[in-house]
């Protein structure tokens, strides 16, 4: 899945438009959906996805399985911000507040209803805040992401520190799936107490593989000549569109205007 996801950095139909532009975009719009309210996040969350998925050409359905893969997270968390328990004792201080509850001899666990509001709340908002990062992730290859960062004149030992982060979870994927498919050839997952025996091994091999190739790499930068500073080429071959810019200013202003039109109505 990685690969995939680099691969399609390359390849989107956005990929002519300056990196600049679509970094700033995507963070314009991350500060937008981290300071608004759920209405205007779960705009921010489509409005991304017309990004990605019209404008970029990104196949629906490996957009949808991505955005999922995030959800799943929020998913497990739900029934900690949900599910609250006091005494029995206790049961008249929380009855305004409980949807439905259960009496467990001297306790009484209920649905929050606050809690579910407040598990919405965070949903929209990583949802929102993961459909900008996602635009970002899937519209710029990341080699093009550092180069910008470098012309923004961030600090050059962050730039380097996320370039190799970057390069070793392609190594770390490449090993897994590596030993995953000679422990499958093997038949090492033909039931459950087989897959947990080979998931043991494969973790454990996982670390000793990982460290073997980043002995490599290292050896392989210091045959080059290694200087202390991680140079990538990246062209300057790109075309701003008036259009994109326009309609991203736009849009923005009007996600800004709705959200205050919803303070001023929540607060007066």
């Amino acid at each position: 899945m990685s690969l995939k996801l680099d691969t399609l950095a390359y390849t989107n139909r956005l990929r002519g438009l300056p990196p600049e532009h679509k970094l700033v975009f995507a963070l314009t719009t991350l500060l937008i959906s981290l300071s608004t309210h759920p209405p205007v996040q779960i705009l921010i969350a489509l409005w991304m996805g017309i990004w990605t998925v019209v404008y970029a050409k990104i196949p629906a359905g490996i957009y949808i399985r991505i955005l999922a893969v995030a959800s799943f997270f929020w998913l497990t968390s739900l029934p900690a911000l949900v599910i609250n328990g006091v005494s029995v004792a206790d049961i008249s201080q929380v009855q305004g507040d409980s949807w439905q509850g259960l009496n467990l001899e001297f306790y009484y666990i209920y649905i929050s209803r606050s809690g579910f509001y407040q598990a919405l709340a965070i949903f929209t908002r990583a949802f929102a805040s993961v459909s900008c990062l996602y635009f970002l992730m899937l519209t710029v290859p990341f080699t093009e992401v550092l180069q910008t960062l470098r012309r923004f004149k961030f600090p050059t030992l962050l730039i380097e520190l996320l370039l190799l982060m970057y390069r070793f979870i392609f190594i770390l994927w490449n090993t897994a799936t590596d030993l995953s498919i000679a422990q499958k050839s093997r038949l090492g997952y033909r039931d459950f107490r087989t897959s947990i025996k080979s998931l043991a091994l494969l973790v454990g091999q996982l670390l000793k593989r990982t460290l073997q190739k980043y002995s490599q790499f290292s050896l392989g930068l210091e045959s080059r000549g290694m200087s202390g500073e991680f140079r990538v080429y990246a062209p300057r071959r790109y075309r701003p569109s008036k259009r994109y810019i326009l309609e991203a200013v736009i849009g923005c202003v009007i996600l800004i205007s709705l959200e205050w039109w919803l303070n001023a109505g929540i607060f007066t």
